[in-house]
């Protein structure tokens, strides 16, 4: 792919990204390409449709948070690098929710995108649990269940959803908090 039309096809999955999170899965394509500024020819010629570009935002959002978490190896607090990631989590479940409902994911694309937010998460919960600041018996699928009802609960109030996860990591890790 040439490099304009590369940065174009980023331009697309950045602008969708945003309007998906503006207005829901069911955003119109023509709003994506206009504030992309590209024709909807365009939008049409990279994606073929709505399923295929909600993919790339999907994919997207789960390439930033792994690779948030990747950086996160190095922060020197291993409880408050899980933090910020779990943080970096409820953005990601707030913006992509009702992605997965509309794209009705194939098995190939769902299972590979959490068996890495996964993997991702669980190096940085493996990681504050040798450092003793969260119990042994924690598990990562378990927050991020948390993550999702806190995403839900707080209905994209990033404040709310702070105050949630805050006392949800009280209880996670009481002696650090």
């Amino acid at each position: 792919m040439r490099a304009d039309a590369q940065r174009n096809r980023e331009r697309m999955v950045a602008v969708a990204a945003e309007v998906v999170a503006e207005q829901g899965a069911d955003a119109s394509l023509e709003e994506i390409a206009r504030r992309a500024g590209v024709g909807s020819a365009t939008l049409h010629r990279h994606f073929g449709g709505r399923v295929t570009l909600l993919e790339a935002v999907f994919r997207s959002s789960v390439d930033a948070v792994c690779v948030r978490a990747d950086e996160l190896l190095d922060h020197p607090d291993p409880l408050q690098a899980l933090q910020i990631w779990l943080r970096a989590m409820v953005g990601h479940a707030t913006s992509s929710r009702g992605l997965a409902t509309a794209l009705v994911l194939g098995e190939a694309c769902g299972s590979d995108a959490h068996a890495r937010v996964i993997t991702a998460g669980r190096r940085l919960l493996e990681r504050a649990q040798r450092a003793g600041a969260v119990p042994a018996d924690v598990r990562i699928e378990d927050l991020l269940k948390l993550v999702n009802g806190i995403s839900l609960a707080s209905c994209e109030d990033s404040a709310q959803a702070d105050r949630l996860l805050t006392l949800a990591m009280r209880g996670i890790a009481p002696t650090q908090s």
